[in-house]
């Protein structure tokens, strides 16, 4: 059983582009866990806690109404949040008052509960649209409002064990010369990320009892899963060795970065939207017969951004450029899709039978072929090695490297020709092809057309 951390949307917030990295990264782990034989659970980390609820229960209270939500949804929650920012700069009393409605959430109250919950029932249907568009699956969504009444149990463990201390006006665990101490609860009894953090270890080995718990998110976070690592430690817990930070870069736009609260967003669903659209306009202008165009753009459109995604090791920052991503003829998706649907081509034109055909073996002996072949051989250990370093970039890599060198053996041998039992080698060839970079593109998370 591996547990896996990934997406952590934020309730009544759009599901932005800042989010890509977490969600493909972690979608491509939990298929590629999956193929090698283990047991993945997907679990969405939701932020659905803290004193932004209450902010945005006064900025409904105030300027919303339930028609604006129910029609636009996180776009007319976004506005809100961004509104109550600009009041507050101006009316500072407007905090106090998310403050209150905050701890009425806490509290159990019936009118706050009821806005809050119905806040998250928008939300989760909102991304729910755009985690098909990616085909990815949770087996989970227990956010922080899940483990409200799972930290004081892990609170009562230090104490117990002499680990918590006053200090500086905070609750601490002290972990050492190399690191800070981690804060776990404020002075006031409130509560913290890790405090939740280590409800939701504790919770995860109690329930699924993990071989691994992988926690996809960005290097930001570093000094606080080492933090909350140490302290499992600490209280005396060796499968501590099994939590594991898999870190990656940041996500930005050539013209700019992300703000939530100022309402500078780019909307994951208009980056997907548009790769869809630009596909489809190159698939007008390439091939306008081609049979069910709209799904084939969806797609190689929806392929491009997750593969470029995945193209490089995940602790890179990412500028994300469209004229890149959907570029047929670069290392990219619609590449590495357009080969596979090459292969699929060749083998509909020559109906091709793995069993029936004699195959003379000869036809293969050139060094196109070989190479075609390695790669062929080596992509299992592309995968193993994907695995254990966590790092879905290799198998991108791998299966750019396996259509190039197809390509380079398309290119300088005629595949189909009067000599039928050639002509089957070859073919026994492209099929090969055909199939690992099916498989690669699947474990990426990327669908693979049988025509473009």
């Amino acid at each position: 059983m591996v547990c896996i951390d990934y997406s952590s949307i934020n309730i009544a917030k759009p599901f932005h582009i800042g989010h890509l990295s977490t969600t493909v990264i972690g979608n491509a782990l939990y298929r590629i866990y999956g193929f090698l034989g283990y047991k993945p659970v997907g679990i969405n980390h939701l932020g659905d806690w803290g004193t932004q609820f209450g902010k945005l229960i006064v900025a409904y209270k105030l300027w919303g109404s339930k028609e604006d939500i129910e029609a636009r949804s996180i776009t007319a929650m976004l506005e809100l949040y961004v509104k109550f920012h600009e009041e507050a700069e101006k009316n500072p009393a407007l905090d106090e008052q998310a403050r209150v409605w905050f701890k009425k959430i806490e509290d159990g109250d019936e009118e706050a509960l009821s806005i809050f919950n119905w806040f998250k029932e928008l939300t989760l249907k909102e991304v729910g649209k755009i985690y098909d568009l990616l085909g990815v699956h949770f087996d989970s969504y227990a956010g922080e409002s899940f483990y409200n009444d799972k930290m004081q149990p892990v609170i009562d463990e230090l104490k117990e064990k002499g680990l918590l201390e006053f200090s500086e006006g905070a609750y601490v665990v002290r972990l050492g010369d190399d690191l800070p101490p981690c804060i776990v609860l404020k002075s006031d009894g409130a509560t913290l990320y890790s405090t939740r953090d280590l409800a939701a270890a504790f919770y995860r080995k109690k329930t699924y009892n993990f071989h691994k718990c992988l926690y996809v998110v960005a290097y930001q976070q570093n000094l606080h899963f080492r933090q909350v690592f140490k302290v499992i430690e600490l209280m005396g817990y060796d499968w501590a060795k099994d939590l594991e930070h898999v870190a990656f870069g940041m996500v930005s736009l050539e013209d700019g970065t992300l703000s939530t609260r100022k309402g500078k967003v780019v909307l994951l669903k208009d980056v997907l939207d548009k790769a869809v659209e630009k596909t489809l306009s190159i698939i007008e202008e390439k091939s306008p017969g081609l049979e069910n165009k709209e799904e084939v753009a969806k797609t190689v459109g929806i392929g491009a951004v997750v593969f470029d995604t995945l193209s490089s090791a995940r602790i890179k920052d990412i500028t994300f450029s469209f004229d890149r991503v959907l570029n047929f003829d670069g290392e990219t998706g619609p590449y590495v899709q357009y080969t596979h649907a090459r292969c699929a081509s060749l083998l509909r034109r020559a109906d091709f039978d793995w069993a029936a055909a004699d195959k003379d073996y000869t036809a293969l002996n050139n060094p196109e072929a070989f190479a075609t072949a390695k790669l062929l051989y080596s992509f299992p250990d592309a995968v193993a090695r994907a695995c254990e370093k966590n790092e879905p970039y290799l198998i991108t890599r791998h299966i750019i490297e396996l259509a190039k060198a197809m390509n380079r053996f398309y290119y300088e041998h005629r595949i189909i020709d009067e000599d039928k039992a050639k002509t089957a080698a070859r073919l026994m060839l492209a099929a090969c092809v055909k199939q690992v970079l099916k498989t690669g593109l699947y474990l990426i998370g990327v669908g693979a057309p049988e025509r473009m």
